[in-house]
């Protein structure tokens, strides 16, 4: 994990799939479950979906709660 990737969670979004255009951070919870269970994408989307359900299983959502508010201050000045 860099130490960037916890922003990236929240302005990555998804490029394929069911949930095309969505923030890998507000994917839902079985979708970041099956792909650890079908195993995560090669490259920097899979290295965030990974970080996305550790997050997510973990309990650990809250974390990005500080940081959403940073983003959403940002882009209304």
């Amino acid at each position: 994990m860099q130490p960037e990737d916890i922003q990236l969670l929240l302005i990555r979004s998804m490029p394929y799939g069911k949930y095309k255009g969505r923030l890998i951070a507000d994917l839902p919870a079985h979708y970041l479950g099956w792909f650890a269970r079908e195993g995560f994408p090669s490259g920097e989307l899979g290295r965030l979906l990974a970080l996305m359900y550790e997050l997510d299983h973990n309990g650990l959502l809250g974390l990005l709660d500080p940081l959403r508010a940073g983003i959403k201050n940002r882009s209304t000045n």
